[in-house]
């Protein structure tokens, strides 16, 4: 298949030796074994060193799940194996967000920590790491003499329909100022149905493999696919070890330094749990392989914006709440923003063209937040979002047909 314009094929990079890899995994397994130890024990360390050590285990395990799902790249191919892979990335981002919405069944203060997280998990990718992988694809191709920008695969009009619909009825939070059963139903059935249908798309996605997952991956199949599971298994159980400390010790920590805890929830638990994939979307971004890089990204937001946010008043539920999530005065306002902001996102990557003055215009747009703060600049700000994407929505109404078929016809790389 020829590259997407704006790409070229860089040469291959050796990957790293045995030594080097296990030295990686190793220094992995290291930052995380003081939050697993401090668990088993069953110790407390203050607010803030355990939400810089449980901090770290997420980070790491975090770190492992990308590494072992990367590896998995060799045995299973194609976009449903990316959507799935994707979903298995951000799986510490899960297990904190869930907690909180668990736990917010018996402390109610919680069910705000819970938006917060899934505001600023959603928000982060689209404003930060998409232009980061944008910024990483501008450097390398000007150094390369090729033509900026990241080139998307006709495939990607699936990930981009379907968080153009959840774009779409994500706005019914805001308006009924909670996260009901009836939408997480639809939520996570549309989900299955973005699942379903991304597997049957026949377009290959053979990314090349890059660092520790690339030797991983040029073991024997057998002890390859061992090796594989256990990075798995070690990486899960760290995650279910610093889950429910790391997110305690976030709201802990905001009290005893005077931050706001919202806002430590909003921002810090994210970048912890979503770093690693980060940086392998950068990495791909780099060797001229934005879209694969921005391909995971993407499957990230449909899932988070999917299946996260219909999962957390089930969580909720289990946790002795009711059926639906509530969302006070300031979630009502950080969840319109973020579902103004995705929209915005889906409509710049109706021609699957993702330039340089479209990653800058999502990273300013994002900054502007942390300048004006308060809850009147956020709805400013959500209308701004939504004032741009309508006369792009005009611009680009020919990609309105494709995009659309894309939900339930056939596309270029659908099988006969």
């Amino acid at each position: 298949m020829t590259a997407p314009q704006g790409t070229a094929e860089p040469p291959s990079a050796p990957p790293p030796s045995g030594g080097v890899t296990a030295l990686r995994l190793a220094a992995a397994v290291a930052g995380a074994l003081p939050a697993v130890v401090l668990r088993i024990a069953g110790v407390h360390p203050s607010p803030v060193a355990g939400m810089a050590l449980f901090g770290l285990g997420v980070m790491s395990a975090a770190l492992l799940l990308m590494w072992a799902a990367e590896t998995a790249r060799a045995d299973i191919s194609g976009p449903l194996a990316l959507a799935l892979l994707a979903f298995i990335a951000v799986l510490p981002e899960y297990a904190v967000d869930l907690w909180f919405a668990y736990a917010a069944g018996t402390r109610p203060e919680y069910a705000a920590y819970a938006a917060a997280n899934m505001t600023g998990a959603n928000r982060l990718l689209v404003g930060v790491g998409w232009p980061l992988v944008a910024l990483a694809a501008y450097v390398a191709a000007r150094r390369r003499g090729v033509a900026p920008g990241i080139g998307l695969r006709e495939h990607r009009r699936i990930d981009t329909a379907f968080l153009g619909v959840a774009a779409l009825v994500a706005f019914v939070m805001p308006a009924a100022r909670q996260i009901s059963w009836v939408l997480a139903a639809v939520l996570i059935a549309w989900y299955a149905y973005y699942l379903f249908r991304i597997g049957r798309c026949s377009e290959t996605d053979e990314e090349e493999l890059v660092g520790v997952p690339a030797r991983l991956a040029a073991l024997p199949r057998a002890r390859r696919r061992c090796t594989t599971v256990l990075v798995f298994a070690v990486a899960a159980g760290v995650v279910f070890a610093c889950a429910e400390p790391f997110a305690t010790s976030l709201v802990d920590a905001g009290a005893s330094l005077g931050i706001d805890r919202f806002l430590l929830v909003q921002w810090l638990a994210p970048l912890a749990s979503e770093a690693p994939e980060l940086i392998v979307a950068v990495v791909f971004a780099w060797r001229l392989r934005g879209d694969d890089g921005l391909g995971a990204l993407l499957s990230s937001k449909v899932n988070q914006w999917t299946l996260l946010i219909g999962c957390l008043p089930l969580a909720y539920l289990a946790g002795g709440g009711g059926a639906s999530l509530p969302l006070v005065e300031r979630q009502v306002d950080e969840v319109l923003l973020t579902a103004a902001q995705t929209l915005l996102a889906v409509v710049l990557l109706l021609d699957l063209r993702f330039l340089p003055w479209k990653a800058g215009l999502l990273f300013v747009l994002f900054a502007v937040q942390f300048v004006l703060p308060g809850e009147s600049a956020r709805l400013a700000l959500s209308w701004v979002y939504l004032a741009l994407a309508v006369p792009l929505l005009v611009l680009r109404w020919r990609e309105l047909r494709p995009t659309a078929r894309a939900l339930a016809g056939r596309i270029e790389g659908d099988p006969h």
